[in-house]
């Protein structure tokens, strides 16, 4: 009986041996038999067991190497509050608001009646101090013979010559009063300083100007100065004297060409971007202050 207990155990230990040996084949049978995803599901399934790329891996963004395009506003760089050199009320004005002018053009003109009547007796005091002059230095010259000879005084001499003195300072004093009524006269009309477009007339005929009262507005038009922004990352591509295009609404099909005159060295955190300001001659006074351009630069290479 024993024997026979044995041989049971030795049975049941093989028969336990082939099964386990069946389990581990199951497995790569069944991996063998599974069928083959569709030609959809397999680049699907690639992308999910595929690896990640490593932490310390960056992708390289393609440089930026097209045209650089923005939109600005044409401004102008000078801007002129003028008020009349002198006091006194507007006689005649020549310009109004969006006039066209040019440096030296006369503006206003403030009455100038009293100033010419000054001025015209003021040149009659100088005309009547030179005779006097003319006269005291013909007798200044007949007693330098007569001191050179000893036949007079040196007081009277010297009297002669004093009142030569004299007679020539009040000369000099008319001819500068005669000037100061001319520079008014002068100073009475207001001219522009710059080339540009009057921008407000604050003055009307017969109003009366003070010292220091602004009577027109003049911004300069030529030239106009444009600026816009550029992203940081067009910084390197951007220099001083590059040609810039610009185009506006009220002359469609026209190009209108600039060059950089600064590049702004500071980046704004909030976009990330750059000013760059450009200066157009605007020779025919097309452009004006406040239009609105967008812009076209090729990029610096």
């Amino acid at each position: 009986m024993i024997r026979s207990l044995k041989g049971s155990l030795v049975l049941l230990s093989v028969a336990f041996a082939a099964f386990a040996c069946a389990g581990k084949k199951a497995p790569s049978q069944q991996n063998a038999a599974a069928p083959s995803l569709p030609a959809d599901v397999q680049s699907v399934a690639a992308a999910v067991v595929a690896p990640a790329p490593a932490a310390n891996a960056s992708a390289a963004e393609p440089e930026s190497t097209g045209t650089i395009v923005a939109t600005g506003e044409f401004i102008s760089p000078v801007r002129s509050e003028l008020s009349a050199r002198i006091p006194g009320r507007v006689g005649r004005l020549y310009v109004d608001e969006g006039s066209l002018v040019r440096e030296g053009d006369p503006l206003l003109e403030l009455e100038t009646d009293y100033t010419r009547l000054n001025l015209q007796k003021a040149e009659a005091d100088a005309a009547r101090a030179a005779a006097a002059e003319q006269d005291a230095l013909r007798d200044l010259a007949r007693k330098k013979e007569l001191i050179a000879k000893q036949s007079i005084p040196q007081a009277t001499f010297d009297r002669t010559q004093a009142t030569y003195d004299q007679a020539h300072a009040a000369k000099e004093s008319m001819l500068a009063q005669a000037a100061i009524y001319r520079q008014q006269l002068s100073d009475s009309v207001l001219r522009s300083p710059i080339n540009g477009v009057v921008a407000e007339k604050r003055t009307n005929v017969g109003q009366r100007l003070g010292d220091n009262t602004v009577a027109l507005v003049v911004t300069q038009t030529q030239p106009l100065k444009l600026r816009f922004r550029v992203p940081e990352k067009d910084l390197a591509r951007v220099h001083r004297g590059q040609l810039v295009k610009a185009t506006a609404d009220p002359y469609p099909g026209v190009v209108f060409e600039g060059k950089v005159t600064t590049v702004g060295g500071v980046i704004d955190p909030a976009t990330r971007s750059f000013f760059v300001e450009t200066e157009f001659a605007n020779k025919d006074n097309r452009l004006r202050p406040g239009l609105f351009a967008r812009v076209e630069m090729e990029p610096m290479q």
